[in-house]
């Protein structure tokens, strides 16, 4: 798992489609959606903190942009 791509196919394992509209909108969604899979123990940790890293970093990444825009 390398990108945001994966973590929603990770997702799609599990019947989960997230789409709000905003990006970061979905990314926070995902993040609250993959504890909720892990507290289930529906993934491991090793799959929890890898798609856990990846949110985060593209997190970041939504923020900068925003930033850039005002």
């Amino acid at each position: 798992m390398e990108s945001l791509y994966d973590v929603q196919q990770l997702f799609k394992q599990f019947g989960i489609y997230i789409y709000v509209g905003a990006r970061i909108y979905d990314i926070e969604l995902m993040t609250i959606e993959l504890k909720n899979l892990y507290e289930g123990r529906l993934i491991d940790k090793d799959t929890y903190m890898t798609a856990w890293r990846i949110l985060k970093r593209e997190h970041h990444i939504e923020e900068s942009r925003q930033k850039g825009k005002y």
